[in-house]
């Protein structure tokens, strides 16, 4: 079987869209991809979760935001948060950050590992010392690039992501200004936008992913999250001064895979045999083995009509992780990978009961979950 898509990054993705505001806002050395007007101010909300598809369809939950200019960019691959904020934050393809799913097996710990909460997966051990953020991703980011070109950089997002892992190594640089709710989010991302002639302003919302997880996405409690959301920006758009851009975007779509197939990998014996190491997540695996022909066969037997499943040399020769990943990607791209077609994931109910537990899921290449919306206010 073919791959569901080839070379990801050949068109618009999120790794464009900060070189694409530094270069509105005169920076030199920057890409403008995107063609974005030139603009001194700029607020870029990434709301986690909001799929384009999803966003159009639910179009009466949402009309303030389905009624903005705007258009469909891919979030890039694996369709996952920590890859997605990674990509944005540097402007660089997974296979260049290297941060390469929601858990990816790093052999300087010989074990998977979250990149979200930087632990070890399935613990709550940090390894902020053993892998110390700057090294593993020592990539200037968009916000080192644009504090260092003179513009007034502040970063708003919830308070518990000051000195994590993943802000540490993908989102470095400026001003960081943690918040607790809507209102204090408000207030001082209007205070950041007007504190200078040139300023670059990021912020974050979580709940649409939360609720899509919890309940599925385009259940009642997700609308209802997303009309909180659209209200929110609403308000917003109201607040800030006059001049100063908005730019909304998200960092992958969803599907409600509980109308899939639910593979367990922890209860088929064919697909843990001869495993080393399974990362990822439920719609995109990466199945580290000394025996990838063995296991490329069963898992192909076994899931073949439910994923796509190939090896490390076919889903970088098909561009999935953008154009020459580096060594430290590559190592981390399982020997075989499974992506999930239609609704289906490999879940493990025993290693990962609470996600294998959710509805809405994410991570592979179906535009449910690689369109997102690129809004401009």
């Amino acid at each position: 079987m073919d791959l569901p898509l080839h070379d990801v990054y050949a068109e618009p993705t999120l790794a464009d869209l900060m070189p694409s505001v530094l270069a509105s806002a005169g920076v030199p050395g920057e890409a403008n991809r995107l063609a974005l007007d030139e603009q001194s101010r700029t607020v870029v909300l990434l709301v986690d979760g909001m799929g384009w598809n999803l966003l159009r369809r639910n179009a009466a939950a949402a009309p303030f935001l389905t009624g903005l200019d705007g258009r469909p960019i891919r979030a890039g691959f694996p369709t996952t948060t920590a890859v997605s904020i990674a990509s944005l934050g540097t402007g660089l393809a997974s296979g260049a950050h290297a941060i390469t799913g929601y858990q990816s097996y790093v052999e300087e710990i010989d074990a998977p590992f979250n990149w979200l909460r930087w632990t070890l997966a399935g613990t709550a051990v940090d390894q902020r010392e053993r892998l110390v953020p700057e090294w593993v991703q020592p990539h200037p980011t968009a916000f080192e690039r644009a504090d260092a070109a003179g513009l007034t950089v502040t970063t708003v997002v919830p308070r518990s992501f000051d000195g994590s892992g993943l802000t540490r190594a993908v989102l470095r640089g400026g001003n960081f200004v943690g918040v607790s709710a809507y209102g204090d989010l408000l207030a001082h991302v209007v205070a950041a936008v007007a504190a200078g002639d040139r300023t670059l302003v990021y912020c974050y919302l979580g709940e649409v992913d939360t609720i899509g997880h919890l309940y599925g996405p385009e259940s009642p409690s997700w609308t209802a999250q997303l009309t909180v959301v659209d209200r929110f920006i609403e308000q917003l758009v109201a607040a800030l001064p006059a001049g100063a851009r908005l730019l909304i975007t998200a960092d992958h779509g969803m599907v409600d895979a509980s109308r899939g197939r639910r593979a367990d990998f922890d209860h088929i014996s064919g697909l843990s045999e001869d495993v080393d190491a399974i990362a990822g997540e439920p719609r995109c695996r990466h199945v580290h083995t000394r025996r990838p022909d063995a296991v490329l066969e069963r898992w192909r037997n076994e899931l073949g009509d439910d994923m796509w499943i190939g090896t490390r040399d076919d889903v970088i020769a098909g561009g999935l992780f953008g154009p020459d990943p580096s060594p430290a990607a590559c190592r981390r791209i399982g020997d075989v990978v499974a992506i999930g077609l239609g609704e289906s994931t490999v879940i493990r109910s025993d290693g990962e009961l609470v996600m294998s537990q959710l509805p809405g899921q994410h991570g592979a290449l179906t535009e449910e979950e690689l369109l997102v919306p690129l809004l401009q206010v």
